[in-house]
Protein backbone atom coordinates (compact mmCIF):
# COMPACT_ATOMS: atom_id res chain seq x y z
CA UNK A 1 0.00 0.00 0.00
CA UNK A 2 1.22 3.46 -0.47
CA UNK A 3 1.80 5.69 2.52
CA UNK A 4 1.82 9.37 1.36
CA UNK A 5 5.10 9.72 -0.48
CA UNK A 6 6.46 6.74 1.34
CA UNK A 7 5.53 3.13 -0.39
CA UNK A 8 5.23 0.65 1.68
CA UNK A 9 4.31 -3.43 1.21
CA UNK A 10 2.37 -4.44 4.90
CA UNK A 11 1.72 -7.67 5.21
CA UNK A 12 -1.31 -6.18 8.11
CA UNK A 13 -1.40 -9.21 10.72
CA UNK A 14 -2.11 -6.81 13.23
CA UNK A 15 -1.89 -9.68 15.88
CA UNK A 16 1.29 -10.27 15.26
CA UNK A 17 4.56 -9.09 16.29
CA UNK A 18 5.81 -6.39 13.36
CA UNK A 19 9.25 -6.77 11.94
CA UNK A 20 10.52 -3.72 10.10
CA UNK A 21 12.40 -4.16 6.71
CA UNK A 22 14.89 -1.47 5.42
CA UNK A 23 16.51 -1.79 2.44
CA UNK A 24 19.96 -1.29 0.93
CA UNK A 25 20.79 1.75 -1.16
CA UNK A 26 20.01 0.22 -5.17
CA UNK A 27 18.12 -2.38 -3.74
CA UNK A 28 14.25 -1.90 -2.54
CA UNK A 29 11.23 -4.12 -0.28
CA UNK A 30 12.03 -6.79 -2.85
CA UNK A 31 14.98 -7.49 -0.55
CA UNK A 32 13.35 -9.07 1.34
CA UNK A 33 10.81 -11.05 -0.69
CA UNK A 34 12.34 -13.96 0.94
CA UNK A 35 12.49 -13.28 4.21
CA UNK A 36 8.49 -12.29 4.15
CA UNK A 37 7.52 -15.26 2.64
CA UNK A 38 9.34 -17.25 5.39
CA UNK A 39 7.57 -15.41 8.29
CA UNK A 40 4.25 -15.63 6.94
CA UNK A 41 2.13 -16.39 9.87
CA UNK A 42 4.84 -15.75 12.00
CA UNK A 43 5.32 -12.10 11.66
CA UNK A 44 3.31 -9.00 10.57
CA UNK A 45 6.48 -8.00 7.91
CA UNK A 46 6.46 -4.10 7.05
CA UNK A 47 8.94 -3.13 4.03
CA UNK A 48 9.05 0.16 3.15
CA UNK A 49 11.00 1.92 -0.08
CA UNK A 50 13.12 4.59 0.93
CA UNK A 51 12.74 8.38 -0.12
CA UNK A 52 13.74 8.50 -3.76
CA UNK A 53 13.88 5.02 -4.21
CA UNK A 54 11.92 2.03 -5.55
CA UNK A 55 8.21 3.65 -5.03
CA UNK A 56 8.60 6.12 -3.33
CA UNK A 57 8.78 9.65 -4.43
CA UNK A 58 11.86 11.65 -4.27
CA UNK A 59 12.59 14.76 -3.06
CA UNK A 60 14.13 18.36 -4.49
CA UNK A 61 17.57 18.92 -3.79
CA UNK A 62 20.72 17.06 -4.14
CA UNK A 63 21.46 14.89 -1.58
CA UNK A 64 18.45 13.07 0.47
CA UNK A 65 20.02 12.64 3.80
CA UNK A 66 19.90 9.52 5.69
CA UNK A 67 18.38 11.76 9.07
CA UNK A 68 15.44 12.54 6.41
CA UNK A 69 14.82 9.17 5.91
CA UNK A 70 14.82 8.36 9.64
CA UNK A 71 12.41 10.41 9.77
CA UNK A 72 10.15 9.07 7.23
CA UNK A 73 10.47 5.75 9.11
CA UNK A 74 9.59 7.05 11.97
CA UNK A 75 5.94 8.83 10.45
CA UNK A 76 5.41 6.17 8.74
CA UNK A 77 5.35 3.76 12.12
CA UNK A 78 3.55 6.44 14.18
CA UNK A 79 1.12 6.53 11.09
CA UNK A 80 0.61 2.68 11.45
CA UNK A 81 0.75 2.42 15.10
CA UNK A 82 3.16 0.60 15.24
CA UNK A 83 5.02 1.19 19.05
CA UNK A 84 7.59 -1.74 19.27
CA UNK A 85 8.80 -3.86 16.00
CA UNK A 86 11.70 -5.91 15.09
CA UNK A 87 13.89 -4.12 12.77
CA UNK A 88 16.08 -5.86 9.91
CA UNK A 89 17.98 -3.11 8.23
CA UNK A 90 20.83 -3.93 5.42
CA UNK A 91 23.13 -1.53 4.41
CA UNK A 92 21.89 1.95 4.06
CA UNK A 93 18.69 -0.02 6.39
CA UNK A 94 21.28 -0.14 9.29
CA UNK A 95 22.75 3.88 8.96
CA UNK A 96 18.56 4.99 8.63
CA UNK A 97 18.34 2.10 11.66
CA UNK A 98 21.07 3.58 14.27
CA UNK A 99 19.51 7.37 13.76
CA UNK A 100 15.77 5.71 14.51
CA UNK A 101 16.89 4.06 17.61
CA UNK A 102 18.65 7.41 18.60
CA UNK A 103 15.66 9.55 18.29
CA UNK A 104 13.18 6.95 19.14
CA UNK A 105 14.49 3.38 21.01
CA UNK A 106 10.72 2.95 21.81
CA UNK A 107 10.40 1.49 18.27
CA UNK A 108 13.20 -1.14 18.74
CA UNK A 109 12.34 -4.21 20.58
CA UNK A 110 15.70 -5.89 18.80
CA UNK A 111 17.26 -5.12 15.09
CA UNK A 112 19.27 -7.53 13.00
CA UNK A 113 21.89 -5.85 10.87
CA UNK A 114 22.82 -7.15 7.66
CA UNK A 115 25.54 -5.95 5.59
CA UNK A 116 26.20 -2.71 7.47
CA UNK A 117 28.13 -1.22 9.81
CA UNK A 118 28.51 2.80 11.54
CA UNK A 119 30.98 4.28 10.07
CA UNK A 120 31.11 7.48 7.65
CA UNK A 121 32.93 6.89 4.79
CA UNK A 122 37.00 7.33 4.92
CA UNK A 123 38.42 10.73 2.96
CA UNK A 124 39.62 8.35 -0.06
CA UNK A 125 37.01 6.27 -0.60
CA UNK A 126 34.50 9.09 -0.32
CA UNK A 127 35.94 10.49 -3.02
CA UNK A 128 35.87 7.14 -5.51
CA UNK A 129 32.38 6.99 -4.72
CA UNK A 130 31.44 10.84 -5.02
CA UNK A 131 33.28 10.34 -8.42
CA UNK A 132 31.12 6.95 -8.73
CA UNK A 133 27.48 9.13 -8.05
CA UNK A 134 28.50 11.80 -10.67
CA UNK A 135 29.14 8.72 -13.27
CA UNK A 136 25.37 7.39 -12.29
CA UNK A 137 24.50 10.95 -12.77
CA UNK A 138 25.89 10.94 -16.10
CA UNK A 139 25.29 7.45 -17.40
CA UNK A 140 23.18 5.57 -15.41
CA UNK A 141 24.38 1.95 -14.84
CA UNK A 142 25.73 1.28 -17.87
CA UNK A 143 28.76 -0.58 -18.37
CA UNK A 144 31.85 0.02 -15.75
CA UNK A 145 29.60 1.35 -13.47
CA UNK A 146 27.05 -1.57 -13.16
CA UNK A 147 29.89 -4.00 -13.01
CA UNK A 148 31.80 -1.95 -10.31
CA UNK A 149 28.47 -1.63 -8.09
CA UNK A 150 27.92 -5.35 -8.72
CA UNK A 151 31.27 -6.14 -7.01
CA UNK A 152 29.64 -3.69 -4.14
CA UNK A 153 26.69 -5.53 -3.89
CA UNK A 154 27.40 -8.85 -3.61
CA UNK A 155 30.76 -10.99 -3.15
CA UNK A 156 33.23 -12.49 -5.58
CA UNK A 157 32.36 -15.78 -4.47
CA UNK A 158 28.46 -15.08 -5.43
CA UNK A 159 29.25 -13.74 -8.59
CA UNK A 160 31.77 -16.59 -9.68
CA UNK A 161 29.44 -19.17 -8.69
CA UNK A 162 26.75 -20.80 -11.23
CA UNK A 163 24.40 -22.21 -8.93
CA UNK A 164 23.89 -18.61 -7.41
CA UNK A 165 23.43 -17.03 -11.27
CA UNK A 166 19.60 -16.48 -10.74
CA UNK A 167 19.91 -14.24 -8.25
CA UNK A 168 22.98 -12.45 -9.37
CA UNK A 169 21.10 -12.05 -13.09
CA UNK A 170 17.81 -11.19 -11.04
CA UNK A 171 19.31 -8.30 -9.22
CA UNK A 172 21.93 -7.04 -12.48
CA UNK A 173 18.97 -5.99 -14.34
CA UNK A 174 17.03 -4.47 -11.12
CA UNK A 175 19.79 -2.50 -10.90
CA UNK A 176 20.38 -1.45 -14.23
CA UNK A 177 16.98 -0.81 -14.75
CA UNK A 178 18.05 2.21 -12.18
CA UNK A 179 17.96 5.74 -13.12
CA UNK A 180 20.08 8.58 -12.76
CA UNK A 181 17.00 10.13 -10.70
CA UNK A 182 18.90 7.83 -7.65
CA UNK A 183 21.22 10.38 -7.86
CA UNK A 184 20.54 12.22 -4.34
CA UNK A 185 19.86 9.34 -2.87
CA UNK A 186 23.25 7.74 -3.45
CA UNK A 187 24.89 11.03 -2.25
CA UNK A 188 22.98 11.27 0.95
CA UNK A 189 24.54 7.88 1.64
CA UNK A 190 27.56 8.22 0.67
CA UNK A 191 28.03 11.63 2.62
CA UNK A 192 26.82 9.98 5.69
CA UNK A 193 27.94 11.08 9.41
CA UNK A 194 29.54 8.59 11.61
CA UNK A 195 26.55 6.93 13.62
CA UNK A 196 29.48 5.43 16.08
CA UNK A 197 28.53 7.74 18.89
CA UNK A 198 24.66 6.34 18.36
CA UNK A 199 25.46 2.76 18.88
CA UNK A 200 26.02 2.38 23.40
CA UNK A 201 22.64 3.74 23.70
CA UNK A 202 21.40 1.13 21.58
CA UNK A 203 20.53 -1.15 24.19
CA UNK A 204 18.04 -3.56 21.95
CA UNK A 205 19.07 -7.33 21.87
CA UNK A 206 21.51 -7.26 18.22
CA UNK A 207 22.21 -10.03 15.87
CA UNK A 208 24.88 -8.72 13.53
CA UNK A 209 24.93 -10.98 9.96
CA UNK A 210 28.30 -9.83 8.13
CA UNK A 211 30.36 -11.49 5.16
CA UNK A 212 33.69 -11.59 4.96
CA UNK A 213 34.08 -10.93 1.31
CA UNK A 214 31.78 -7.48 1.99
CA UNK A 215 34.41 -4.43 0.38
CA UNK A 216 31.97 -1.19 1.37
CA UNK A 217 31.67 -2.17 4.38
CA UNK A 218 34.45 -4.29 5.74
CA UNK A 219 35.16 -6.76 8.34
CA UNK A 220 36.67 -3.92 10.91
CA UNK A 221 34.22 -1.81 10.33
CA UNK A 222 31.69 -4.61 11.30
CA UNK A 223 33.76 -5.50 14.53
CA UNK A 224 34.02 -1.89 15.41
CA UNK A 225 30.15 -1.82 15.53
CA UNK A 226 29.86 -5.17 17.26
CA UNK A 227 32.25 -3.68 20.30
CA UNK A 228 30.40 -0.25 20.17
CA UNK A 229 26.97 -2.32 20.55
CA UNK A 230 26.64 -3.19 24.29
CA UNK A 231 24.15 -6.46 23.37
CA UNK A 232 25.20 -8.01 20.18
CA UNK A 233 26.26 -10.64 18.62
CA UNK A 234 28.19 -10.88 15.55
CA UNK A 235 28.16 -13.69 12.93
CA UNK A 236 30.58 -13.65 10.42
CA UNK A 237 30.15 -15.62 6.53
CA UNK A 238 33.15 -16.53 4.49
CA UNK A 239 32.52 -16.65 0.74
CA UNK A 240 29.89 -13.99 1.37
CA UNK A 241 29.91 -10.36 0.40
CA UNK A 242 27.55 -7.39 1.07
CA UNK A 243 24.18 -8.46 1.09
CA UNK A 244 23.54 -11.94 2.84
CA UNK A 245 19.97 -12.28 2.88
CA UNK A 246 20.49 -12.43 -1.02
CA UNK A 247 23.52 -14.26 -1.30
CA UNK A 248 22.92 -17.40 1.15
CA UNK A 249 18.83 -16.84 2.44
CA UNK A 250 18.73 -20.79 2.99
CA UNK A 251 21.54 -20.08 5.44
CA UNK A 252 20.52 -16.51 7.06
CA UNK A 253 16.71 -16.64 6.95
CA UNK A 254 16.05 -19.20 9.37
CA UNK A 255 18.83 -17.87 11.78
CA UNK A 256 17.19 -14.73 11.73
CA UNK A 257 13.64 -16.19 12.38
CA UNK A 258 15.12 -17.56 15.31
CA UNK A 259 16.79 -14.63 16.51
CA UNK A 260 13.68 -12.80 16.53
CA UNK A 261 11.49 -15.79 18.24
CA UNK A 262 13.78 -15.76 20.67
CA UNK A 263 13.59 -12.11 21.74
CA UNK A 264 9.93 -11.65 20.75
CA UNK A 265 8.97 -11.62 24.57
CA UNK A 266 10.73 -8.03 24.77
CA UNK A 267 7.88 -5.98 26.52
CA UNK A 268 6.23 -3.91 23.92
Amino acid sequence: MAGGEIYVEDTGEVDLTPVVCLHSLFLDHRQFDGFAEAAAGQFRVIRPDFRGQGQSSGAIGDVITLERCAGDVQSLLDRLGIGNAHFIVSSMGGDVGFRVAAHRPDLIRSMVITGSSARAEPPGQLQDFLQWVEDVGERGFVDDVLTSTMRIMLGETTLNDPAKRDVVDLWTGRIAALTPELKPAMAGVIQRRSAVEFLPDIVAPTLIVSGEECICRPPDWVREMEQGLPNSRLWMLPKIGHSPLLEAPETVIPEILAFLRQHDGVPA
